[in-house]
């Protein structure tokens, strides 16, 4: 991916090194380990970590830094700067996809962290993942997660790593749409294994804008370089629940989906990538997924 003369975002919220104030006694390596199981499983990590946290300070408790700052490394350095080099992508393609649209695109901030970060969604640990918090429409990673993307998943290269940005971009556009509120609004009355299948539309849906990202980025800047796009296919199919559930536990349990099969996450990131269309990411209309 040809990326280091491309615009730096005025986004980035740099937060290594800072660590994040938690009260003694919470969350803790062990809780953070069931986390992992339960996201593993299709679950959601930040109810557990809330739960195990209690979002807040407890009752006598004093506030405790979790781990220890880190040194920034040249390398670590460089990959900040990627993700700034990204993001700022990201805002040019969805500000113009926006605008053409009569409407105006909104910016998130994308936090970057060591360990962990306090969020407006509750306290965010490095090993649940990327995310993003619609409470305060930022994304959330620790860099640590590419090099994990890379050693334990399988999935190295640049290209990669930026599809990981732009599905999280996505989230930021579907609730900039109100898309999110309104599944959100659904599952509610519905049995978890259904809210379970609204959540792997929604998170399919992110797959497809990533996709139409992607194609907006090289029709309009020509960024893509061979081998990037089998980069973000493998990215893609490594973090399928499918694959993650059988990695984990030697079986499958399609009723716990919240993201979708490797297969279904790798055809709606190419969907999007072939269109440069958003009409081309309705997930929730789509009879086969």
């Amino acid at each position: 991916m040809r990326w280091s003369d491309g615009r730096r975002s005025d986004n980035v919220e740099d937060r290594r090194g800072m660590g994040a104030p938690v009260v003694a006694g919470g969350v803790g390596i062990l809780g953070i380990i069931l986390a992992l199981v339960v996201a593993l499983l299709g679950g959601d990590p930040f109810v557990v970590l809330q739960q195990l946290g209690g979002g807040g300070r407890a009752m006598g408790g004093a506030p405790v830094s979790v781990g220890r700052p880190q040194q920034q490394t040249a390398a670590d350095n460089k990959l900040a700067d990627f993700v700034s080099v990204v993001l700022a992508d990201t805002e040019d393609t969805w500000s113009k996809e926006f605008r053409e649209n009569g409407g105006t695109y909104r910016s998130p901030k994308l936090v970057i962290f060591d360990g962990v970060a306090n969020s407006a969604c509750g306290r965010a640990a490095g090993s649940t993942g990327p995310f993003y918090c619609p409470n305060d429409q930022k994304v959330y990673i620790d860099l640590n997660f590419y090099r994990q993307l890379r050693s334990q998943l399988g999935a190295p290269g640049d290209f990669a790593q930026a599809y990981v940005i732009a599905h999280e971009i996505g989230h930021h556009v579907q609730h900039l749409l109100g898309i999110d509120q309104k599944v959100q609004g659904m599952q509610r009355r519905l049995p978890q294994a259904q809210a379970n299948q609204l959540s792997v539309r929604l998170e399919l849906q992110a797959d497809c804008l990533a996709g139409v990202w992607a194609h907006q980025t090289q029709t309009q800047r020509g960024t893509l370089e061979q081998g990037d796009l089998e980069e973000a296919l493998n990215a893609a199919a490594r973090i399928g629940d499918d694959t993650l559930q059988r990695q984990s536990t030697g079986w499958v349990r399609p009723e716990s989906f919240t993201h979708g099969t490797s297969a279904q996450r790798q055809r709606w990131f190419v969907t999007g990538l072939r269109s440069g269309d958003i009409n081309s990411c309705d997930t929730f209309q789509a009879p086969k997924l």
